[in-house]
């Protein structure tokens, strides 16, 4: 299951963002590549302590913080320093499945790695190419968003970034522990909030959304590491 996150920054943060992007210190992203993906990975990255990179990551970090979508979807309990990269010139990133485990460069925190998060900084007119495909239960779904959108899907889930053969694609990505690790679970989660906010909007449901409310509460308990 993964989820689309519309407007994570506003067309001022993005132009100020693609500013900054524009004049950063690119390195070659191979750099954080685990050995399997290494050979597979042709892009360019920011380095983790770069100062255009905190300030950025800070501020898409503040923006979802507010977004009930993402905190409902991912029940955040660690988060990973977000991270930037630049695919352009054919740049790719074949099938891989992100590392289990994590390590914050700026904090040395080891993080369990269940949701990815990818925030797309320019449009899809701006390249050819460049789609995240993320393997599912149905097949592969390709996804090239606008600017300023997210989408967080499972750590677990197979995924690449088609080659780039035009312009240039640049994003910015992270990690989240969830407190809930089980991708299932966290689903179901997801899907019992979103009703009772459905059924809420409704003043004649109000006693069954505080029963429903209270089935979820139990169920994050239940399953909840914190």
């Amino acid at each position: 299951m993964l989820l689309v996150i519309p407007d994570v920054l506003d067309p001022q943060a993005l132009s100020e963002a693609r500013e900054r992007l524009g004049r950063a210190d690119w390195r070659d992203g191979r750099e954080t590549a685990g050995y399997a993906a290494a050979g597979r990975k042709t892009n360019e990255q920011l380095r983790a302590d770069d100062a255009v990179a905190a300030a950025l990551g800070q501020r898409i970090l503040d923006a979802l913080s507010r977004d009930a979508r993402f905190v409902s979807f991912v029940l955040p309990q660690k988060i990973l320093s977000p991270m930037f990269n630049r695919y352009r010139g054919g740049g790719e990133y074949g099938f891989h499945i992100d590392n289990a485990i994590r390590v914050d460069p700026l904090t040395g925190q080891r993080i369990r790695a269940d949701v990815s998060t990818t925030v797309f900084l320019n449009g899809p007119d701006e390249y050819e190419g460049g789609e995240l495909l993320i393997e599912g239960t149905y097949g592969a779904e390709a996804l090239k968003l606008p600017a300023g959108h997210a989408v967080a899907y499972p750590g677990s889930s197979l995924h690449r970034v088609a080659p780039v053969t035009r312009g240039e694609r640049l994003a910015s990505f992270f990690w989240t522990q969830s407190m809930v690790g089980d991708d299932a679970q966290r689903a179901l989660l997801y899907e019992l909030d979103t009703a009772i906010q459905a059924l809420a909007r409704r003043p004649e449901n109000a006693d069954e959304v505080v029963r429903l409310t209270g089935v979820y509460h139990n169920l994050v308990r239940r399953w909840a590491q914190t």
